[in-house]
């Protein structure tokens, strides 16, 4: 059976979801429906625990009740902020006429994408082998086994309920047909995640690197910056690479392009010009009306991206923006525990970015003459109108003009433009808030300590370092199993869920940012721990690249491997810009001839995908080099690390100790008593020790 033949069977289908209900009368004076998600801490499950749905979550008991029931499976897959999901779960499973057939004919299951990365893997590849694209809700019917036949995203709610009765019909009257597709979807599925491992051990080149930007260029909005295309997704590591393919290849063309992209992106409407951080995307070509919810990732990425562009091209606006960015992060996305929250919603009070527009009477009345400088200052003119009299908030790139048209300098506009956005934050304060997605993710988490270790490079605030020790210190002490592996998800004192491939990738990585900027030793050593752990764990031997799921875990259809980054950087090729570092550390060849081996595997995609392979292209440039470690090791050598790294240099990995360290490779022999020495050296051979930074810096610039 062929996909256009279940299309046919099923031919109202566009795209689909998931749900079931029935009355529990224990909380009746409250709700009128609860079902077993009441027991979950996701806040997405907590949305749908009072739905008159018979919701479940994933488990190995719920896919036993399917087969014992030998009933089909929906599963239902979002996110807490996802606007979507809101809607179809207010058009659908908050009926009760519809989760009646649910009820009737499924076993129906939610699940959090951000606790289960697994399963929405599994069924948003076979959403987009069905459909050609995915998306959240995403919404898949399955064996009771979990193989998927058929899938979608969102439904109206009467296309959804003849979608129900349709499938359920087919089930019934048709399994031969539906076994079939399933063994179909299973197979492609399978074939989708093979990756050869390559025999090919040569060493990589300018012209492999060059293939990357082959088509990408094309591809480039050299106006509005960002992509040719709508929506736009920040997409920081896209960024990452080109700024440092721009700064090893002096090319002022891309150059360019980097700083139109960061500049249209901060003075546009996916930054939040009052209150810091950025929306997930911009829905226009303009960077103007952002999908509103505000995302950890995202905004962990662009933190870094915005130090290490500030070190690159001293823009006091970036500066700014990881000021502004941290500031809102302390404020509104920081537990008690020092732990960050996953995410803010896009609506408020029923509305999208309602929490954040503004119509120019309400300015008026709280800024009264300075109403006019605010509104010229943040283009609440053509500009900046979006619907409703409501304006988004967009920086005027010409703050020049804006001083000159009410006669101030430009120190004045912005002293008088901070006072203003105080009192806006404060009458904004009094709004009613968007949801929060309280939990914590060690990947998500890792990234924001990175991002803060970044921050502290950059910028030299101590805050931001003490931040990242103490989010690191708690999860190394409180989402750490026994044998050292780490649970996936926290909240509230509960850690559960074993960790996925990406949370070990961004640990490492913040683990060895956190060793590299002078926090301890004692990161560096765990790092190397758990990428001893990832190996013996997730490695494959057969492709010789890292699994998603650990081998401890249940298989659901297949394991997945992940190598194309989008807008997080892919686990694997994370994973294998870990290795490249932590084998510069140790002396350690197996880390770097698996390194090299992942990157061998995926080279032949760089020329088709590109900006899907950024992460791979900055280790390719790491690989070809040349690319430097700077040891530093002596009484200053804390001091000396912190001033050269406010310098760009995304080809040094750092090592530095005040005292005699025999178990970092790269400091052995390097200490001499009452002296601190600089040592720049590739692979290991170093040139003469210097005595002081600018020696050093000479020396790498030179080269």
């Amino acid at each position: 059976m062929n996909i256009s033949t279940l299309l046919i069977a099923i031919a109202i289908i566009s795209l689909s979801s998931c749900a079931n209900g029935q009355i529990i009368n224990k909380n009746s004076m409250e709700h009128k429906y609860t079902n077993e998600l009441i027991h979950e801490s996701s806040p997405y499950l907590l949305q749908h625990a009072h739905n008159p749905v018979n919701w479940h979550a994933w488990s190995k008991e719920t896919l036993d009740q399917a087969k014992k029931e030998n009933k089909p499976i929906l599963v239902s897959i979002g996110y807490s902020s996802c606007h979507w999901c809101h809607v179809m779960e207010h058009q659908s499973f908050e009926d009760s006429t519809i989760a009646a057939i649910m009820n009737a004919h499924f076993i129906c299951i939610k699940v959090d994408r951000e606790e289960h990365p697994d399963v929405d893997q599994i069924y948003m590849n076979a959403v987009q082998l069905m459909t050609g694209s995915g998306g959240w809700p995403l919404n898949c019917f399955a064996l009771p086994d979990g193989r998927p036949f058929f899938g979608g995203t969102y439904f109206p709610k009467d296309r959804w309920e003849a979608v129900l009765r349709q499938v359920a019909n087919l089930y019934e009257y048709q399994y031969p047909k539906v076994l079939s597709y399933a063994e179909n979807i299973e197979n492609g599925i399978k074939e989708s995640e093979q990756v050869v491992k390559t025999t090919d051990d040569s060493d990589f080149n300018d012209a492999n690197l060059d293939q990357i930007l082959s088509n990408w260029v094309n591809h480039l909005d050299d106006e509005e910056g960002g992509p040719d295309r709508m929506p736009k997704f920040p997409l920081p590591n896209n960024y990452k690479f080109l700024m440092y393919y721009a700064h090893r290849e002096q090319d002022q063309i891309i150059d360019n392009h980097i700083k139109l992209t960061l500049d249209k992106m901060a003075n546009g409407g996916i930054y939040d010009q009052l209150g810091g951080g950025f929306a997930r995307y911009s829905t226009d070509r303009e960077w103007k009306v952002p999908h509103f919810e505000k995302m950890l990732y995202d905004n962990a990425q662009l933190v870094s991206l915005y130090s290490e562009a500030y070190k690159n091209y001293r823009k006091p606006e970036y500066k700014q923006i990881v000021i502004e960015t941290l500031e809102f992060i302390k404020r509104e996305m920081t537990n008690n525990k020092g732990l960050f929250y996953s995410a803010l919603d896009a609506d408020s009070d029923g509305e999208e970015g309602k929490f954040y527009v503004w119509k120019k009477e309400k300015i008026k009345n709280i800024l009264g003459i300075g109403a006019p400088l605010f509104e010229d200052y943040y283009q609440m003119n053509k500009t900046g109108y979006w619907e409703h009299d409501n304006y988004i908030l967009m920086r005027n790139p010409n703050i020049e003009q804006v001083a000159k048209n009410h006669g101030l300098n430009i120190k004045e506009v912005e002293s008088n433009i901070s006072k203003y956005k105080e009192l806006l934050m404060t009458e904004r304060d009094k709004r009613i808030r968007p949801g929060l997605d309280d939990k914590s993710l060690i990947s998500w988490n890792a990234m924001m300590i990175t991002a803060y270790c970044d921050a502290f490079a950059a910028l030299g605030d101590e805050d931001y370092k003490q931040a990242a020790i103490t989010a690191m210190d708690f999860i190394l002490q409180h989402m750490t199993k026994d044998d050292e592996s780490l649970y996936h998800t926290y909240k509230e004192g509960d850690a559960k869920i074993n960790a996925y491939l990406d949370d070990y990738a961004f640990m490492l990585d913040a683990l060895t940012h956190l060793y590299e900027i002078g926090s301890g030793d004692k990161y560096l050593y765990r790092a190397v721990e758990l990428t001893d752990f990832s190996i013996d764990k997730f490695y494959d031997k057969e492709s010789g690249m890292f699994f998603f799921t650990s081998s401890d875990d249940e298989v659901l259809v297949t394991r997945k491997t992940e190598i194309f980054d989008n807008v997080i950087p892919a686990s694997n090729s994370t994973m294998a810009r870990n290795l490249f570092k932590l084998s510069h550390y140790f002396n350690k060849e197996e880390y770097l001839s698996i390194s090299k081996q992942m990157l061998h595997n995926t080279k032949d995609k760089f020329k088709q995908y590109g900006s899907s392979m950024s992460n791979w292209g900055i280790l390719m440039m790491d690989f070809i080099g040349p690319n430097y470690e700077v040891v530093i090791s002596g009484n200053k050598a804390e001091t000396f690390l912190h001033k050269m790294q406010t310098k760009y240099l995304p080809n040094v990995i750092w090592a530095s100790s005040k005292a005699k360290n025999r178990k970092i490779t790269l400091l052995e022999n390097r200490y001499a008593e009452n002296k601190t020495h600089i040592y720049v050296c590739i692979n290991q051979a170093c040139q003469l020790p210097v005595e002081s930074p600018d020696e050093a810096l000479k020396i790498i610039i030179k080269n």
